[in-house]
């Protein structure tokens, strides 16, 4: 079972894909990265694929909340190609061209996996940070299939992915259709205490 300690008291299955919406600024970056810092304190991969930030700006936030050096720790960004900033892979930062290159989000994901499970790390958490910038440059269909294949991917290792959504950003039709390919979801508001669904 994966925990989802410090902010909830609840654990799902491996292979779980959670969604968490909710607007703007509410808070669900960090949500899901205490979420993976937590599993890094306990030896488990961790994979961020981010839409929003560089990578560097990814770990300097991870390392404030656990050290994570010689840890397995990935990023997949696919902002800084599409600025043209310096991009040089490594063990630990690989570059999808921009939003729009799903196939090589997708191959990255994969190759990190594959690295992870050749170190004998049998349990990995994954974030994608954020849906609603892939909507912003592909179609609902496109959006979706890549992540029937994404979350298919999580599943199939074991793992277990947290994906965050701007509810504000979307129509209700949006919406429901991504929520189909998720086991749970976590309502996160502007003021108050988040809602947590889970299978």
């Amino acid at each position: 079972m994966y925990e989802l300690t410090p902010h909830f008291d609840a654990e799902v299955e491996p292979g779980t894909n959670i969604l968490l919406t909710g607007p703007p600024l509410s808070g669900k970056r960090s949500i899901m990265m205490d979420i993976l810092a937590a599993g890094t304190d306990r030896d488990e991969g961790a994979i961020v694929v981010t839409t929003k930030d560089g990578a560097d700006r990814v770990l300097r936030d991870y390392e404030k909340r656990t050290p994570y050096e010689g840890k397995p720790v990935a990023v997949v960004d696919c902002v800084t190609r599409q600025q043209g900033g310096e991009t040089r892979e490594s063990d630990r930062i690989k570059y999808a061209s921009s939003p729009v290159d799903m196939t090589g989000i997708g191959i990255k994901l994969s190759e990190f996996l594959q690295a992870f499970g050749d170190r004998g790390i049998e349990r990995n958490r994954v974030m994608v940070h954020s849906l609603s910038t892939l909507l912003m440059y592909s179609d609902l269909q496109t959006v979706f299939r890549f992540l029937h294949v994404f979350t298919g991917r999580v599943q199939s290792v074991d793992g277990f992915g947290l994906f965050s959504i701007d509810s504000t950003a979307h129509d209700d039709q949006a919406m429901n259709t991504l929520k189909q390919l998720f086991d749970g979801i976590i309502t996160v508001p502007e003021d108050g205490e988040p809602d947590i669904r889970l299978p």
